[in-house]
């Protein structure tokens, strides 16, 4: 530890991601990338803004990007925050309505990004355990002292929370704000937005990384009322007034126009969940029900910590939590058919070899 270390870096524990691994012939199912390429229109606006204007900065308030993703959404410029990835809308969000000495509350198995931000900038939290099939309990996060923030559908365990529970939960913390992290929200049913019309606490966090195959670029939104969305900028422009670069604003602009590639290759990957947890199933795995872009199972007799290192083996990656609540489940992303496929064939091959041991 650097004698030169201010107290804010000491007590920092940082996010760990999902492995990165630099070589051939991986089927990479460990980080939810979606596994279809952007929108065709998306990659031919970024190529045009390549001839275009790369020397000037980008737009501070991207007005192009809101302005669209308001008309998508059904709202206004003003409810929109769009941000470098949705991590950085979250950070800023910590920020901008979390106190240092106002206790918050989050989920215990969740996004392990929430407790990184809160040790960061000193608020204090409470994480609330889950019910026993993994669901949120929605009356344990009523009256928070300092403020309430979750994933819908939750991640890593793909469970979602009905609208009229997150609707509970607002009405009961009329003082503090109610963040959403709809990451996976297009792999679901209902989003969180009709309710910042009507409700001007709650705060709904997106991105374009998952569901429209922009992880890439880093491009996430924050929906909610103005003054929510100006405190946002505030933070934002203390830090840095351009957090967007021409080519993701060109990029996540056009694939918020292709609504009908968007539709396709989400509907697609909700076929092949659908499919490839029946699969898992018959091989004897529990399986959560998911409203996102993977599955999270466990098997009544692997442990999952040597299933997670016998595909490694065979260059298949998949995300192990070494957490002791979660200890025997694995997160798979979804992949096209052809990489379930392939993942099945792995998998089946490393259960007949642990078989016959």
């Amino acid at each position: 530890m650097s004698k030169f270390w201010s107290e804010m870096v000491k007590r920092c524990e940082p996010y760990v991601p999902g492995e990165q691994l630099d070589q051939q012939n991986i089927l990479k199912l460990n980080t939810n990338e979606n596994p279809y390429p952007p929108s065709p229109i998306a990659i031919e606006a970024i190529k045009e803004e390549l001839d275009r204007k790369l020397n000037l900065y980008p737009s501070p308030t991207v007005d192009q990007l809101r302005n669209e993703a308001a008309k998508y959404y059904g709202l206004s410029k003003e409810n929109i925050f769009a941000g470098n990835g949705s991590d950085e809308v979250l950070a800023f969000s910590f920020m901008a309505f979390f106190e240092p000495g106002r206790k918050i509350r989050f989920p215990m198995i969740s996004y392990s990004f929430y407790p990184v931000y809160a040790k960061l900038f000193n608020i204090p939290y409470e994480e609330i355990e889950l019910n026993r099939d993994f669901s949120l309990p929605a009356e344990a996060f009523f009256q928070s002292e300092g403020g309430v923030i979750f994933p819908n559908p939750n991640a890593p365990t793909s469970v979602y929370l009905e609208l009229d529970a997150i609707k509970d939960i607002a009405e009961n913390n009329p003082g503090q704000i109610v963040i959403i992290d709809e990451a996976y929200i297009d792999f679901a049913s209902i989003s969180a937005i009709s309710l910042t019309k009507t409700y001007d606490n709650v705060l709904v966090v997106q991105t374009m990384s998952k569901s429209r195959s922009l992880a890439g670029l880093r491009v996430g939104f924050a929906i909610g009322n103005p003054d929510l969305i100006e405190a946002l900028y505030r933070i934002k422009d203390s830090f840095n007034s351009y957090t967007i670069d021409r080519l993701a604003i060109a990029g996540a602009t056009a694939a918020m126009k292709d609504i009908e590639y968007f539709n396709h290759t989400t509907q697609k990957i909700v076929q092949t969940r659908e499919w490839a947890a029946a699969e898992m199933k018959k091989r004897g795995f529990h399986v959560l029900p998911s409203a996102t872009n993977f599955i999270f199972a466990c098997h009544y007799s692997k442990n999952a910590a040597d299933l997670y290192t016998g595909l490694k083996r065979e260059n298949v990656l998949v995300r192990y939590f070494n957490k002791s609540e979660i200890d025997n489940f694995l997160r798979i992303t979804i992949g096209t058919d052809e990489d379930m496929k392939l993942f099945f064939e792995k998998l089946d091959s490393l259960i007949r070899k642990a078989s016959t041991r």
